[in-house]
């Protein structure tokens, strides 16, 4: 299961999200700008404050990375 920790202001988490969608790959999305309890999920799960925050199954990426997204997403096909 791919989960997304964005805010709807950011940048770079509405393109990781553009992306993931153009690739077909379906995940949560958490808006921790609301949701403290997500909030506090990311926070221990990739010790970032800043987003996106994308969690692979247990795979941490953190902000818009490409070629990161593109080995998780090869790696569930």
């Amino acid at each position: 299961m791919v989960k997304i920790y964005s805010t709807p202001t950011c940048t770079y988490c509405n393109i990781a999200k553009k992306y993931l969608r153009d690739k077909g790959v379906k995940f949560s999305d958490y808006n921790v700008a609301v949701d403290l309890r997500r909030a506090e999920e990311m926070l221990h799960k990739s010790r970032q404050q800043g987003v996106p925050v994308i969690d692979f199954n247990g795979k941490i990426i953190v902000g818009f990375d490409k070629p990161g997204l593109d080995r998780e997403i090869a790696a569930m096909r």
